[in-house]
């Protein structure tokens, strides 16, 4: 590794332990036109760009949240380019409040061909120049997510390999424009499938993987990795505890992810706030580990402040609230010093 190899290195390796720092985690307001029209249709919001605009921006002007717990917000394509009411970048918003700037990349999935019920996410063609030009727009990190979801024979093994080689050919294109990866393989938690179901699969997608990262000579310290909790399907009959959760997450972690990864942020997959939280904690709670453990949430960050919102400019303070709350319980998660009664306080 030659001088400007080894600059460039420590570089990603500084925002990549920056992402992960104790007790604090990513937001993730990377959700797509399509997604945030849903969200909004169901609190009677209409989605304009203003509207969208004025709710990402109350979140980056909570200023009790963003300091002390969100250490990055991923952003989409929209979003990075918006300028705050006042004129104000919003990614300058984001800088202000001494988080990190991050943008989704990935161009949403499509049926794998000759694989039923499975998907490929797409996006490589032309991704060198817009990273270009979103690191030119302030973003010190990006996101790219597959999804693999289990069900009556599937996965594949070809649906896992062609997602692991397009995510190690994402973090590679990354580092080479001196943009940290946030690398997020999704198992999905839709199924009737068990926990151990989903421990198996997990495993199996993980070191599938690393081995891609490997063979696209992908430098570990200097990305981040975003994945599932080992949890049942929504619609399994046998439920898991939360130190059940916590116990077999980390014994596939252990096996699976390299000691070289400055952190792991988990997605919550459509978990209830309180349970995303809770699973955290327990995972932290759980002794050393050989990576900072922390949170990259969407709906489980804010499911609650958007509900108090709920598009009315005069419920903007009981919004901060909500989301400074759900920041502050993950903050804590992320320390290992959550407890169940500091919701009921809140409450």
């Amino acid at each position: 590794m030659n001088l400007s190899e080894l600059n460039k290195l420590q570089d990603l390796n500084k925002v990549a332990v920056a992402m992960v720092a104790p007790g604090r985690g990513i937001l993730a307001a990377d959700e797509s036109t399509g997604t945030i029209k849903k969200r909004f249709d169901a609190l009677g919001v209409e989605s304009t760009a203003d509207n969208r605009r004025d709710y990402r921006e109350m979140l980056f002007r909570s200023s009790d949240a963003m300091s002390k717990y969100i250490s990055g917000v991923i952003l989409y394509d929209e979003t990075i380019r918006q300028n705050a009411k006042d004129g104000t970048p919003l990614v300058k918003l984001i800088e202000k409040a001494g988080a990190l700037p991050g943008i989704k990349v990935d161009k949403g999935t499509k049926p794998l061909p000759f694989c039923a019920g499975e998907l490929i996410t797409e996006g490589l063609d032309g991704l060198r120049e817009r990273l270009v030009e979103y690191r030119g727009l302030g973003a010190k990190f990006a996101k790219w997510r597959a999804v693999i979801d289990i069900g009556p024979g599937i996965p594949s093994y070809n649906c896992l390999m062609t997602n692991a080689h397009a995510l190690a050919r994402y973090a590679a294109l990354c580092q080479d424009e001196g943009i940290v990866p946030i690398v997020e393989p999704e198992v999905l938690m839709d199924g009737d499938h068990d926990i151990d179901r989903c421990a198996t699969v997990t495993e199996w997608l993980l070191k599938t993987v690393f081995e891609q990262l490997f063979y696209q000579r992908v430098a570990l310290e200097g990305m981040v990795l975003k994945p599932n909790m080992v949890v049942p399907g929504k619609k399994s009959a046998k439920r898991a505890t939360v130190d059940e959760v916590a116990e077999r997450t980390l014994r596939v972690l252990k096996a699976c992810v390299p000691a070289a990864v400055p952190g792991i942020a988990f997605l919550s997959g459509g978990q209830s706030d309180e349970q995303a939280t809770a699973h955290l904690d327990a995972i932290n709670k759980l002794g050393e580990l050989p990576w900072r453990v922390s949170f990259s949430y969407g709906r489980a960050l804010q499911a609650a402040p958007q509900k108090a919102w709920s598009g009315k400019a005069e419920n903007v303070a009981a919004a901060q609230r909500a989301f400074g709350h759900r920041a502050m319980m993950n903050g804590l998660a992320a320390l290992g010093e959550w407890k169940a009664d500091l919701e009921r306080k809140a409450a």
